[in-house]
Order: structure tokens, then C-alpha cells, then sequence
């Protein structure tokens, strides 16, 4: 066999295993990308931390003090469902629980595969506090429609068509924007944008600096695999189905334009927003209008478990400073 056709066959070869890896490649990066953010996928099936020492009453419906009125619960008796249209014509349902005569507004923002349902303490407690009360379930979430999740990133635009509606109800609302794991992500992706006068703070619980970040975590934890080559692959499969690129998804770079109040929260414990990223988006916050809180032994969103009491203190304690809620 000449020489010439010996490289000819070697080429033949070389570009053989290319195809194939590329094949290979796109396959896992498809995989990853319908597993994480598709509707239908199953991103959401991993076990997380959770503290076994956590007072079984913290399990339940955490009271916004110790005075309040138990048997008012808006989930069950003062929801109204209400829809807008996002920018990219989908069908986004919320659910809105009003307080006659009252100013003060919450968005109540809920986490990854979750909807506003998950959201009944949080709800319950702003509204006990005098808040008028929206939760939506975001896109691809819930009631709402959608074929990928937004990971806060397509949310943050969606969170602002919320807050004219809020403005078209009530021209005078003061709007406080609370969100956990992926809802604080949203929260902070938010705070980046030029949000109306009318939105005075914002609180993230337990919220991821990145999408690139958060998932390149879990791919090492769940899969024991690399970011490179997968989550390239993934980013660039994610930009053509979703509509959006991991890296450019960066709650990060938004919480740096922030001018307004912020209050960060993160359990210490948490293994799947990791906690050192606390710290990192809390320096990335500039001024003073900021304040940090650790949840000592507590798992993912479960800041709310572990501190009781205390964590409405310390959340109403913060946006008082900011709007009138008395």
C-alpha cells in the first residue's frame, strides 16, 4: 500500500472519530439541556440537604409573628388567578391575593420546577403583614405556558411585565420582589434591569450567581462529569431551543448594576446552591443599602425552617427601612 493512499485512509479515519464525537457530543448536550430546563425533564429528582435536627413545627406554615391570625390562609380563601402575556407570547398565570386599601405589594417568586403553590409561607406571611400579594408560576412552570424554563434569566423580563400590571391595578404600589433558589435567581436578575420607581427592594433566598455556575455544580455532583466539553455543548443547544446562553444568564453581573435594597439569605448547609456563592454575590452588590443573613444548619431554601421567627424579623426588619409597611 503507497503512501498516498495509507494518509488517505488515515484521514478517512481521523475524520471517522470526529463525526462521531461530535454525534456524541450533541447527544449529551441535548440530553443535558432537555434534562435541566425542559418541562418535561427531570432536573428536579435530586436529594438535597436537609437538617434532621430542624423543630418538626418549623416544617409547617411559618407565622409572620406570634400574634397573628392562623386562620387566615390566602391559598386557600383569597386566590384569584390572573394571566399576562410575555414578550414572547406565552401565557404567564399568577396568583393574587388582595389586601383592600393597602400600598404594599409582594412578589412572591417560587424555585426551580416548582410553582407559586410551593410558595404558601411566604405568601401567607406578607399578607398577614399588610402586603398585597402576586406569585406567579413561572414560565414552563405551573399554570403557565412554556416549553423550556427560564432559569430567571428569560423570568427577569417576564417579573417586569408583572410589575405594570401590578401599576395598572394600583398607581401608588411600593413593591418588594422576594424570591427563593431559582425566585431569588429571578430576584437578582431582575435588580439589574431599570425596574420602576415603584419596586423599593429586593429579597433573594438561597440564589445562584449563574446558570453556567449552578449547572456546572450539579454536573459535577450528579454526573462526576466536566464542564468542558458537555456544558458547551449544551450552552450552544440551549441557545437554539430555549433562547437563552448559561454563561449570559449571570445573576452576578446583574446584582453589580443594582442601585436598589437587597437582602441576601443562604443556609450554610445548602449543597445544591452552594453556599460560598452567597459571599460572592453579596460583594458584588455595591453601596450600603445591603445586608447578609447565614441560616446556620440549614439545607437548600430551608433558611425559613431553621430560623423560625427570626427569619420574618430579619426580612421585615430590612424592607421597613425602605417602604412603609406598618
Amino acid at each position: 500500500m503507497n503512501t498516498h493512499k495509507k494518509r488517505h485512509i488515515l484521514r478517512n479515519i481521523i475524520i471517522g472519530i470526529i463525526v462521531i464525537l461530535l454525534f456524541v457530543l450533541f447527544f449529551v448536550g441535548n440530553y443535558l439541556t432537555n434534562y435541566a430546563i425542559a418541562r418535561s425533564g427531570d432536573g428536579g429528582n435530586r436529594q438535597v440537604f436537609q437538617d434532621e435536627n430542624i423543630n418538626p413545627e418549623h416544617k409547617k406554615e411559618i407565622p409572620v409573628s406570634k400574634g397573628e391570625n392562623k386562620n387566615i390562609n390566602p391559598i386557600d380563601a383569597f386566590a384569584k388567578k390572573v394571566n399576562i402575556t410575555s414578550n414572547d407570547n406565552l401565557k404567564l398565570e399568577g396568583s393574587y391575593y388582595e389586601k383592600q386599601k393597602s400600598h404594599n405589594w409582594a412578589i412572591v417568586i417560587h424555585g426551580y420546577r416548582g410553582d407559586h403553590n410551593g410558595m404558601s409561607s411566604y405568601i401567607k406571611a406578607y399578607y398577614n403583614k399588610g402586603f398585597q400579594v402576586l406569585s406567579p408560576d413561572l414560565r414552563a412552570s405551573g399554570k403557565s405556558e412554556g416549553d423550556y424554563i427560564g432559569m430567571g434569566w428569560l423570568d427577569k423580563d417576564d417579573i417586569l411585565l408583572w410589575t405594570d400590571w401590578i401599576l395598572k391595578k394600583d398607581k401608588d404600589a411600593k413593591i418588594a420582589i422576594h424570591g427563593v433558589s431559582m425566585g431569588a435567581a429571578t430576584t437578582m436578575m431582575v435588580s439589574g434591569e431599570n425596574t420602576p420607581d415603584a419596586v423599593k427592594v429586593f429579597v433573594e433566598d438561597c440564589g445562584y450567581t449563574s446558570v453556567w455556575d449552578i449547572f456546572s455544580s450539579e454536573l459535577k455532583l450528579r454526573f462526576n462529569l466536566p464542564e468542558f466539553p458537555i456544558m458547551y455543548a449544551a450552552n450552544i443547544i440551549s441557545g437554539f431551543k430555549a433562547g437563552y446562553n448559561f454563561k449570559t444568564a449571570s445573576a452576578l453581573k446583574q446584582v453589580k448594576k443594582c442601585k436598589k435594597p437587597m437582602l441576601f439569605i443562604h443556609g450554610d448547609k445548602d449543597d445544591f446552591v452552594p453556599f460560598y456563592m452567597l459571599d460572592e454575590l453579596y460583594q458584588a452588590k455595591s453601596g450600603n443599602n445591603k445586608k447578609k443573613i447565614i441560616a446556620k444548619g440549614a439545607g437548600h431554601a430551608e433558611a425559613i425552617s431553621t430560623m423560625g421567627y427570626k427569619y420574618w424579623d430579619e426580612v421585615f426588619s430590612f424592607i421597613d427601612k425602605y417602604m412603609d409597611i406598618n
